[in-house]
């Protein structure tokens, strides 16, 4: 009995001997990773300048270089953040910092002029993996409104503020003030004179003119930002100036959820540019988002559906740039150009300005 107990203590000893090395590291990883949230393996960034009528011939050769440059510039830094394995929050924000720091786009350095002669500003940013989004509307001291609506976001219950009260929280959460002198630019003011003194259009709802394509564009311009990050989570943001002679505090698509930012994991982000009154009356952003949760459609066929259709059936004009949770893209317009640009996990960059 003594030399069968000795036999079996040897033959266990030796089939432990000869287990592979790392069987019990393999067995705990393999453990371990099912027990975490799967890591996505892709990423991605779409960034937009605005839509209007962008004509090749009405654009120089210098002018059309330096939008080029400051879109790649945008869009690489948010790229960066993605592939450092950042956040898509993170990423958005600051890609539109570089755009709202500008004076080339519509938003933030950029911005047009109310009818008033000032700069208000309007913004908003939401969380696609908790539906959580904030806004301001209306700032005329901030000098990153997407920072702010960010803030609205993280550091209040509520999803938007505007005005002076917006203002006053931007001051509380220590976000950089300026003068309002610092949102001047010349062909801003240049291009609200223009606007002022034309004829109004017998079609158009405001004082502007579709006689011109500087004064037709009168009502578009913005930025805005969708990304999808390593973790699988979605964030989308817009950034703008509104429309050049706006009247009465107007506020557009560009801060309100569901018009003109729209972000859940689930589906898709989203960021118009437009006339955002036909933005809002077609939710668009969040239209996108339904149709591809309900009708079980593509990124792709919910945009071209959604702008090409019916946004174009309500007689509004613009585009968007939206990236769904398996990192698919859209850039969608019906104008006739979109200041965009993408980049994907392995770097490659396109930037758009025309139809093609």
């Amino acid at each position: 009995m003594k030399k069968v107990l000795i036999f079996l203590s040897f033959a266990l000893f030796l089939a432990c001997k000869e287990q592979p090395k790392g069987t019990a590291e393999t067995v705990l990883s393999n453990t371990t990773k099912q027990d975490t949230k799967p890591t996505v393996n892709t990423f991605g960034i779409v960034i937009h300048g605005g839509a209007g009528t962008i004509l090749k011939e009405n654009m120089t050769p210098e002018k059309e270089a330096a939008y080029k440059t400051k879109l790649e510039e945008a869009i690489k830094t948010g790229h960066t953040i993605l592939k450092n394995g950042g956040t898509s929050l993170e990423a958005v924000e600051k890609t539109i910092n570089v755009l709202e720091d500008s004076p080339l786009f519509n938003a933030g350095k950029g911005a047009v002029f109310t009818y008033d002669e000032i700069n208000e500003l309007d913004a908003s940013i939401m969380d696609g993996s908790t539906l959580n989004a904030g806004a301001v509307a209306g700032v005329s001291v901030v000098k990153n409104p997407i920072n702010l609506a960010k803030e609205v976001m993280l550091n209040s219950p509520h999803v938007m503020l505007s005005g002076r009260g917006a203002e006053q929280f931007a001051k509380e959460r220590k976000l950089e003030i300026v003068d309002p002198k610092y949102f001047y630019t010349e062909n801003r003011m240049k291009a609200l004179k223009k606007v002022k003194k034309a004829p109004e259009h017998p079609d158009a709802k405001s004082a502007t003119s579709f006689y011109d394509p500087e004064i037709k564009d009168s009502k578009f311009g913005t930025v805005g930002c969708v990304a999808l990050d390593k973790h699988g989570n979605l964030a989308a943001g817009t950034s703008t100036g509104g429309m050049t002679a706006k009247k009465w505090n107007r506020i557009g698509d560009s801060p309100i959820i569901g018009a003109g930012t729209y972000a859940n994991n689930a589906t898709c982000a989203v960021s118009s540019t437009g006339w955002g009154e036909y933005f809002i009356r077609g939710m668009v952003a969040y239209d996108i988002s339904a149709m591809m949760e309900y009708k079980k459609i593509s990124l792709e066929e919910a945009s071209k559906e959604v702008i090409q259709k019916k946004l174009t059936k309500l007689g509004g004009t613009g585009g968007i740039v939206a990236i769904d949770h398996q990192g698919n893209i859209a850039m969608e317009f019906n104008t006739e150009g979109m200041y965009r640009a993408t980049m994907n996990a392995n770097g490659e960059l396109t930037i758009g300005i025309y139809k093609e």
